[in-house]
């Protein structure tokens, strides 16, 4: 179960809204599906990003998956902690394995994601 306060994308990603910053990671439901995660490419630091624009990758013994940004902003942090322990996404995607922190632009683009009862719904859906 998602922390509370999560917002989700349909390309399983989530983000968390505190004040104008936001922080972004890959869903439970993305990091099972990809299986061991053997590498992230991290967006760069100060990097635009507009609302679906490719800002990161994840790598698994089975595929590589691009992250999308759920909402527009400028990235201000990165989780360098995972160039050398990516299996924290599937350890805590939630917590420790987060990807980047973001400026975002327009609150109204996360606010209009869906939660995470909207979220498991669709999933379920595609199985």
């Amino acid at each position: 179960m998602a922390p509370k306060g999560l917002f989700f994308t349909e390309n399983h990603e989530w983000i968390k809204l505190e004040g104008d910053t936001a922080t972004v990671g890959v869903t439970d439901h993305a990091q099972e599906s990809l299986g061991e995660i053997t590498f992230v490419e991290l967006p760069i630091e100060g990097k635009e990003l507009s609302a679906g624009d490719e800002a990161a990758v994840v790598e698994s013994s089975k595929a590589a998956s691009d992250v999308y940004s759920p909402a527009g902003g400028t990235v201000t942090e990165v989780n360098n902690a995972l160039e050398d322990n990516p299996e924290t996404i599937n350890e805590s995607c939630y917590e420790d394995g987060w990807i980047w922190k973001m400026t975002v632009k327009d609150k109204s683009e996360v606010e209009g994601l869906i939660d995470e009862q909207a979220y498991n719904k669709y999933v379920e859906g595609l199985e």
